[in-house]
């Protein structure tokens, strides 16, 4: 266990996670300052790439502005960006004549492992204390807490 700084000893396990976070998250726009999205760019590609590796539904527009929790028009310009740079592509539902669905281009798929290996390099040594049996229960726990809290995560 960590021990606690005399100075905060209610701190709690929250506490530790959104500062892991926020150290993460810094470290991650450094590392993906070369592919030249803004961080909503970044996170509407993120959200993408997870839904088309890790769903069979489609995600539609809507649903892209519900997981970003942004307006709807934010998204569609958001989405116009990443479109234009060649990442994404807007095709027909093949359910819904209305609807378009969203998925990554071949070029998307390249940047998206590209970016994955960066975010990796860039917050590795985060947890190089860790043992690989430590790493992968840690891995286990916050998986099952972002299930149990909300099975539609990033």
């Amino acid at each position: 266990m960590i021990p606690m700084p005399a100075d905060q000893p209610d701190r709690d396990l929250g506490s530790l996670l959104v500062e892991l976070t926020r150290l993460i998250r810094r470290r991650s726009l450094t590392a993906l300052e070369p592919f030249g999205l803004s961080p909503a760019q970044g996170r509407a590609f993120r959200v993408i790439a997870h839904h088309e590796r890790a769903h069979d539904d489609e995600l539609r527009l809507s649903g892209l502005a519900e997981r970003l929790r942004i307006a709807p028009r934010s998204t569609t310009e958001v989405v116009d960006r990443l479109e234009e740079l060649g990442l994404v592509r807007r095709t027909p539902s093949p359910t819904d004549r209305r609807a378009t669905v969203l998925g990554l281009t071949a070029k998307g798929s390249r940047l998206r492992a590209s970016m994955d290996r960066a975010r990796v390099e860039g917050t590795g040594d985060l947890f190089a204390a860790l043992t690989r049996a430590e790493r992968d229960q840690l891995e286990h726990l916050l998986t099952k807490a972002l299930a149990a809290a909300d099975d539609d995560h990033v």
